[in-house]
């Protein structure tokens, strides 16, 4: 049995994890064109590369389908719950920053803290007879800090792309989303909460801790982290 690792499929994290392992040794690489998703590994017996989107992967990972698996640390912690129990952090790659943020209407220029927010989120459920929205795709990720941040007069609206574009819109009052520059927050008249980041993500190699791992898996696993050089 091979040691099965899957990494993303497209894009600047597929072309930087290549980078990464080619960089230690091991050369990842697609052999078809860019609609297949066929791969090829040198460097090293027994890996099998699985190309799959970084969305993919988590589920993939806690499934114990791949071994191993290169994604983003806010996609394991959103999708996963409970992550620890399925999958630990092998390594921090160093590329993929990117921080989850809250951010609100840069006109609302007394909301600067969650404290803020939770007094203005009291306020608008008490005006408008609905709580205030907050349009977002990492549900879990949000909820959980707004509680561990006593924020409770809220409701998340599910985004999958655009999110930046909600306010404008009128279908949210705020936004939590992923940003690298803060850039297109800026854009559209929105800034960050201040304080820490709700999650600060990074492309981290994770390994399944529901996968085969017999007598091969395992062995291939040691020379793999000996040439990445992993302490695992």
């Amino acid at each position: 049995m091979t040691l099965k690792l899957g990494v993303p499929s497209k894009g600047r994290l597929m072309e930087k994890t290549f980078d990464w392992f080619g960089a230690r040794g091991v050369e990842l690489s697609r052999t078809g064109s860019d609609r297949e998703y066929a791969a090829a590994v040198k460097g090293i017996e027994g890996v099998e590369l699985v190309l799959l989107s970084a969305g993919e992967i988590p589920r993939e990972l806690a499934a114990g389908r791949i071994h191993l698996g290169v994604t983003g640390s806010d996609l394991v912690r959103e999708k996963l719950a409970a992550w620890p129990d399925k999958v630990s952090e092998l390594a921090l790659m160093g590329f993929g920053h990117a921080d989850l943020v809250i951010a609100v209407p840069k006109c609302w220029v007394d909301v600067n803290t969650l404290d803020d927010l939770d007094a203005v989120a009291a306020a608008f459920r008490a005006k408008h007879g609905f709580r205030l929205r907050i349009a977002t795709k990492y549900h879990r990720l949000i909820r959980d800090h707004l509680r561990d941040h006593g924020v409770a007069d809220y409701q998340l609206v599910d985004s999958q792309g655009a999110t930046e574009g909600t306010v404008k819109n009128e279908t949210a009052e705020a936004i939590a989303d992923i940003t690298s520059t803060g850039e297109t927050l800026r854009a559209n008249h929105l800034k960050i909460l201040a304080g820490a980041p709700v999650h600060k993500s990074q492309a981290t190699l994770f390994k399944a801790r529901g996968a085969d791992w017999n007598d091969k898996t395992r062995a291939t696993f040691a020379v793999l982290t000996d040439k990445l050089g992993i302490n695992a």
